[in-house]
């Protein structure tokens, strides 16, 4: 009974392992290695190691359950482990054992939030009991895609499997344009299901007659449909990809960026204050003698309020040359405030501005306040008064709208599409990553490379430290600064009013593939069995 307790420890311990390995193979698929291709097969062990688990009379799911956790660990985990680059935040006045306890409680936060849906995923496709495998492959993906929207819904939203293919495979972004993020998601974990189930379904070696006869196999056509899903979505992206740029004079608009560089740990200070008001009003001037239609700071360049901004000198030059500039600041509401991007023109006057709707859990706000606040405010002396814009903004330019996100809004596709619907000609994304590693402005940037890609718009992204681009709707990047560099760089971007059908239908796939994976599943409880479906 001993050896086979160990040996049965031994063989679970291995498969979690493989869990936890494919895991990490998936979390390299995103900066800083972005080996992309992998995210087509490390999905696969996984879905082996779930389905293929026996079924008990008793309740069988804790096992598969560790078998996700260790997968869900293994991938968000890696993606997101830049977050510990907050750590130290001594020049806040936090202890540093303290600014350590703090970086740990958002990796473990922000991780097992990403867990919990491929938990949930594991345990559905444990409930349902589906036996059939293309049946199987449908509803895996159906509620992969169903979660990962639930979950945009939420506070967090970063490590979504389509964000795996960017900024490298340019091709398979270009399904966006069709339904979002989740058109690229679903291809990734269709590809992944179809191979698990050509393993889960191998011939019997030691029943085959030879190599030739396992291979003509009929359970061989499932390699062969994860092949040919794999080609023909890269052919649809190319397509899309391939489609020319129309480029109207008319529609021309040069913007000039101002990479401040000024680091968050003088950012508050004095000289901090004195660094921005030099540093931008100089980078403003140089970009309007080059001959720019606009000037994009990034967020936060002068974090004062609207009307403290207003007696610059960065708005004094504004006055002087006539040039529009979009500075972020602050838009005081009371006693709160908020994050915003502020249109000036040549009077000096606020012409528009746009408040930020997706804040940051725990840095600007507290997710789960009546759960996680005590817990927080024991960590955290950040401030917590930050009150979010309205989620229904238009920001107008006197160039025509234009769609905005601050900084961690790039992840939320949605926010982009819904102004993009309501008219937005191009994208700007003012941000500062200031507080990590250049991993995490690397995997900002592919962001907003895919909501370019989604909505067929140009995207100016102005950062503090790093990276600052220009991309077109291709997602092409035409110029990217250094990081930690003050850089001052201006590029000619085109307003489009083009819509994709992503932006018309928005995330039409998901409800669908949902509905054919339900109607799936009850017929399957009334017919025949066969493998082979």
């Amino acid at each position: 009974m001993g050896l086979k307790m160990f040996f049965q420890l031994k063989t679970q311990t291995s498969k979690l392992i493989t869990a936890f390995a494919s895991g990490i193979l998936m979390g390299l698929t995103v900066a800083p290695v972005g080996a992309w291709f992998l995210a087509w097969i490390a999905l696969a062990p996984l879905w082996v190691l779930v389905v293929n688990y026996p079924y008990k009379k008793s309740f069988s799911l804790p096992f598969p359950l560790l078998l996700s956790l260790a997968w869900g660990i293994g991938y968000h985990g890696l993606a997101l482990f830049w977050i510990t680059g907050i750590h130290p935040l001594t020049w806040m006045g936090v202890p540093w054992l303290a600014s350590l306890a703090i970086a740990i409680f958002c990796l473990a936060f922000i991780t097992l939030w990403g867990v919990a849906l491929v938990a949930t995923w594991a345990m559905v496709m444990r409930g349902l009991k589906v036996s059939k495998p293309y049946i199987r492959v449908l509803i895996g993906t159906a509620v992969w895609c169903g979660l990962e929207l639930l979950w945009s819904q939420g506070p967090l939203d970063w490590s979504y499997i389509a964000y795996t293919q960017s900024p490298h495979n340019l091709v398979i972004l270009h399904l966006g344009q069709i339904s979002g993020p989740s058109a690229i998601s679903s291809a990734i974990v269709a590809v992944n299901g179809l191979i698990a189930e050509a393993w889960i379904n191998r011939p019997d070696a030691k029943s085959a007659e030879n190599f030739w006869a396992s291979l003509a196999s009929w359970r061989v056509a499932y390699l062969k449909a994860a092949t040919a899903l794999f080609i023909t979505c890269h052919l649809i992206g190319f397509g899309l990809y391939s489609r020319p740029l129309a480029q109207p004079p008319e529609a021309a608009l040069k913007v000039g960026i101002i990479q401040g560089n000024i680091p968050n740990q003088i950012k508050l200070y004095p000289e901090g204050f004195r660094r921005a008001i030099q540093g931008y009003t100089t980078g403003y001037l140089t970009l309007t003698n080059q001959g720019v239609n606009a000037v994009l700071t990034p967020e936060g360049a002068l974090p004062f309020s609207q009307y403290e901004i207003m007696r610059s000198s960065l708005v004094t030059a504004v006055k002087e040359k006539g040039v529009v500039a979009w500075i972020g600041g602050f838009d005081k509401e009371g006693r709160h405030y908020t994050n915003s991007l502020f249109t000036f023109t040549g009077d000096g006057k606020i012409f528009s501005r746009y408040g930020k709707v997706k804040m940051v859990p725990i840095g600007e706000y507290i997710p789960f306040e009546e759960i996680l606040g005590g817990i927080v405010k024991r960590l955290s002396p950040l401030d917590e008064h930050q009150v979010p814009g309205s989620p229904n903004q238009v920001f107008e330019t006197p160039f025509g709208p234009a769609i905005v996100g601050i900084c961690y809004e790039s992840t939320f596709s949605e926010h982009f599409r819904r102004q993009a619907a309501a008219g937005g000609q191009f994208i700007l994304s003012p941000s500062n990553d200031a507080h990590y590693s250049a991993v995490m402005p690397a995997q900002h940037h592919a962001q907003d490379i895919m909501r370019a890609i989604e909505n067929d718009r140009w995207a100016v992204r102005a950062t503090n430290t790093g990276y600052s681009a220009f991309v077109n709707p291709h997602g092409r990047t035409l110029w990217i600064s250094g990081y930690n560099t003050y850089e001052v760089h201006a590029e000619t971007i085109y307003r489009r009013q083009t819509k994709t059908l992503y932006m018309r239908w928005g995330d039409w796939l998901t409800p669908l593939l949902l509905l054919l994976g339900a109607s799936a599943w009850c017929r399957s409880l009334f017919s025949p069995m066969d493998d082979k479906i």
